[in-house]
């Protein structure tokens, strides 16, 4: 383990690829490699790419990592694809539509599945992300699995969140109206020289002209796959990071991730202690007839564990009575 961490720490690509694997399968040697890492991040920049199926997400990811590069910045890429009902491994495999950058020490690009975690990101994005951080990448880009209204999680993690929206898609405003609007930083509608492009950018200013906040969200059109917009919105993502840097936003972020960093393991482990107890199938059983309902369950193991449960009760009922 000890190699595997100097490797990575000191840019050598397969002990990267190789922490990586250890994190997110939950190898032996994950939480002295976390531990090992975690001081050396918090300095890379995270940039969230997000929005619906075929708005070309992964074509735009490609030409940011060009010129991002062609300015000197190390990257590292997360592309969260959907998980296949059989392996649980990622079906779609983004690298496919960057293999411009394969050779190029200076661009580490990793498939994630989501292995049917909900939101848009994979359970062990984060740590993923701590790794990269850790490693030197001066810029992470996430791009999520684009599973639709459901995904709102980038903005969690992501200093900068990229809203990729396309003309031609029915629902795209409706997309918009149910979530997406209010975690965008900055649009980027592309496919731009279709029919409808500057229909859906009206659109969509409309709405945020209506918005309330601080920062009011920039729309750029590009055509992703023709290079064409691609500098503008690169330069409108670097005026948000200004903005977030300017307020101390950065920080305030940070700490946020902490904190559900902090909750998501505590999650994790609640429930694994919870499924360890001998009667917990006895109590699904009881839930399945009917005999308790899922909070009276919840509230038992609660007592098992030893855990003060008052905060789960309703009506002034006491758990401790049960």
């Amino acid at each position: 383990m000890t190699a595997i961490i100097e490797g990575m720490l000191n840019g050598n690509v397969r002990s990267l690829a190789k922490a990586i694997t250890i994190v997110e399968n939950d190898r032996p040697g994950k939480k002295e490699l976390l531990k090992a890492i975690f001081p050396r991040t918090g300095n890379a920049y995270l940039i969230g790419i997000t929005g619906p199926p075929g708005a070309g997400k992964s074509t735009l990811t490609d030409k940011l990592i060009a010129l991002l590069r062609q300015q000197g910045k190390t990257v590292g890429i997360i592309a969260v694809d959907p998980s296949s009902p059989f392996s649980g491994g990622a079906i779609l495999g983004d690298r496919i539509r960057m293999q411009q950058h394969a050779l190029d020490d200076g661009v580490f690009i990793r498939s994630m599945a989501t292995r049917s975690h909900l939101g848009g990101l994979a359970k062990t994005t984060v740590d993923v992300i701590h790794l990269l951080d850790a490693a030197g990448k001066d810029v992470i880009i996430v791009e999520t699995v684009g599973v639709g209204q459901d995904e709102v999680d980038i903005v969690k993690i992501a200093h900068t969140t990229v809203v990729v929206m396309v003309p031609g898609l029915g629902d795209a405003v409706q997309i918009a109206k149910a979530g997406v609007l209010e975690i965008a930083d900055v649009f980027a509608v592309n496919k731009a020289d279709r029919e409808g492009a500057a229909k859906l950018v009206n659109e969509l200013r409309a709405m945020l002209d209506m918005s309330t906040g601080d920062w009011k969200p920039d729309i750029f059109s590009t055509v992703a796959r023709d290079d064409v917009g691609i500098a503008d919105l690169l330069a409108g993502i670097y005026q948000h990071r200004e903005y977030v840097h300017g307020k101390g936003l950065d920080q305030v972020k940070f700490k946020s991730n902490v904190r559900q960093e902090l909750c998501t393991y505590l999650m994790d482990g609640i429930i694994e202690l919870a499924n360890s107890y001998p009667d917990f199938e006895q109590l699904v059983d009881n839930i399945y007839q009917k005999e308790i309902t899922p909070l009276e369950g919840a509230e038992k193991l609660f007592k098992k564990m030893g855990v003060k449960n008052n905060w789960l009760t309703t009506g002034g009922d006491d758990a401790e009575k049960n």
